[in-house]
């Protein structure tokens, strides 16, 4: 019978990185010296899978599972519609400097250029400092050649969006808007499973060889959807033991709790599978099974479809997002 799934954490070392993840994971020094930037809380993108840490399923990776259990994991609309790989990819970022400036390609060009899915997202902020920032597109329409012409005489900084950001400020960015998280972030960050990226600025940034990552100019400037207007964070008050939805898109949707006392959620009429994030304090999820698996701040889990459902029960209060993939996409 399957139960509640938790994963090894996946570290990525980041230019930009701080050291909340280091610290929330108790880890040393890492050997290069590169601040860890990512966690990859839950990933089937080749190369980093993420790996079963609790129970009998200890070992497997999270495309052997989809392989074996299929619709009982999954649920089976999505096991028809993904096959074996897992279609979302869900983060934590610690930001110390400003990312790069990016985008995403959409479905229809991943799959042409990549033979990928596209990249849509979804910010959810932990926490921040007073000066934090992100790029949500442009300040002002600009055509593709105003563009290009502002990446080429290095004019990109002035042409872009900046917005004051706070915790518990979310925010969905659609594949094909421009973007980025700027520093003193700590965030969750819900995407499709993609690793496809398009940098078009990097603050002029240079390793220890005076040498600067990859730009793709031309890629970015095929995929910018420059009609659309700048992106909104947005904020919605806290409401104790509710169940508040953040957003549905086509690709997922995330619910939020700010947990005092035992929720039970039903799953009946939703196939798909559920993930846990906590995002601070502790909660404890169990299931009609009698398994159970404890959620600490940074921690997550995967309940699988075959599962009618699970109680939430926080240690002390919990803030707690709900991700499942929407009826419109299955």
């Amino acid at each position: 019978m399957l139960y509640p799934l938790k994963f090894k954490p996946i570290l990525k070392e980041r230019i930009w990185g701080g050291d909340r993840l280091k610290n929330l994971f108790n880890l040393e020094e890492n050997n290069s010296g590169t601040p860890i930037g990512e966690c990859w809380s839950l990933s089937a993108v080749e190369g980093s899978l993420s790996v079963v840490e609790n129970g009998f399923l200890a070992g497997n990776n999270i495309t052997e599972l989809v392989e074996i259990y299929m619709g009982d994991l999954v649920g089976d609309s999505i096991y028809q519609k993904f096959g074996v790989e897992f279609p979302l990819l869900i983060k934590l970022i610690d930001t110390n400097e400003f990312l790069s400036v990016q985008v995403h390609p959409d479905d229809e060009m991943a799959k042409e250029r990549h033979h990928a899915f596209g990249k849509s997202e979804f910010w959810y902020m932990i926490d921040s400092q007073d000066d934090s920032q992100i790029i949500t597109g442009f300040n002002k329409k600009l055509t593709r050649k105003e563009y290009i012409a502002s990446v080429k005489r290095g004019g990109l900084r002035s042409s872009l969006q900046y917005v004051d950001v706070n915790s518990d400020d979310f925010i969905y960015i659609p594949s094909r808007s421009l973007h980025s998280l700027g520093k003193g972030l700590f965030l969750v960050e819900i995407q499709q499973t993609s690793d496809v990226t398009y940098r078009v600025y990097d603050w002029d940034r240079v390793d220890a060889q005076g040498k600067g990552r990859e730009l793709h100019l031309d890629l970015a400037a095929d995929t910018i959807d420059f009609d659309a207007d700048p992106l909104d964070l947005e904020l919605l008050p806290i409401e104790e033991d509710e169940v508040q939805e953040l957003t549905s898109n086509p690709y997922f949707q995330v619910n939020r709790f700010f947990l005092t006392q035992k929720i039970e959620r039903e799953f009946l009429e939703n196939d798909s599978f559920r993930l846990y994030i906590c995002l601070d304090g502790g909660v404890e999820l169990h299931t009609l099974n009698n398994d159970s698996v404890h959620l600490g701040a940074g921690e997550i889990a995967l309940v699988p479809a075959s599962l009618p459902g699970v109680d939430l029960c926080p240690i002390g209060k919990a803030k707690v997002l709900e991700v499942l993939n929407p009826q419109d996409l299955i």
